[in-house]
């Protein structure tokens, strides 16, 4: 009984919109810039994150919101420098995705990979990005893991680099998160 519950509770899944709701808790959003010295790793905290989809027309929507402030390396002069200077955290608070599009079927149970298209909003701008999501879903929660790079100099940031230590203009972004499908 209980697996045709399962499994009719699945097919329901699959064939209604969905939406998934983050739980900051369980999200860890780091960020690594190479340098030519040394390569730095950091971390940023979730805000709130839901995104809505329909896994038949790959329509999604919500949003995904860190709190740009809370942005650090373990150096409190470099993060000063990064939420200061460079994020200007106070005028911008929050780096928010929103998407609009996923591409590829979300598995109802099992893992999956997925393209999630959107608007990436940073430091008062918004960029057009598709990211790379890795899925593992259950009956009621879905795990998700993505690695991207942010080309945060092309975008418009200043560039942290010094006469003698220099930066990459890219910055690498690793979320892994989980959240409850309702």
């Amino acid at each position: 009984m209980r697996t045709v519950f399962f499994l009719c509770s699945t097919i329901a899944l699959m064939a209604a919109e969905s939406t998934l709701v983050f739980d900051a808790a369980q999200t860890k959003i780091s960020w690594t810039l190479e340098g030519n010295v040394h390569t730095v790793h950091g971390s940023f905290q979730l805000k709130s994150g839901t995104v809505k989809f329909d896994p038949e027309t790959g329509k999604a929507s919500g949003a995904l919101v860190v709190n740009a402030v809370s942005g650090e390396s373990g150096n409190d002069t470099r993060d000063k420098r990064m939420r200061g200077a460079i994020l200007e955290a106070i005028k911008f608070p929050d780096i928010v995705f929103i998407p609009d599009k996923v591409e590829g079927k979300a598995p109802a149970a099992g893992t999956g990979t997925v393209q999630v298209h959107g608007m990436f909003k940073l430091h008062g701008s918004d960029h057009e990005m598709t990211i790379p999501v890795q899925l593992a879903a259950q009956p009621s929660q879905m795990s998700i893991s993505s690695t991207f790079k942010i080309p945060y100099v092309k975008w418009g940031l200043k560039n942290p680099s010094t006469f003698i230590l220099r930066v990459n203009e890219n910055v690498e972004i690793e979320i892994k998160a989980v959240g409850r499908l309702q």
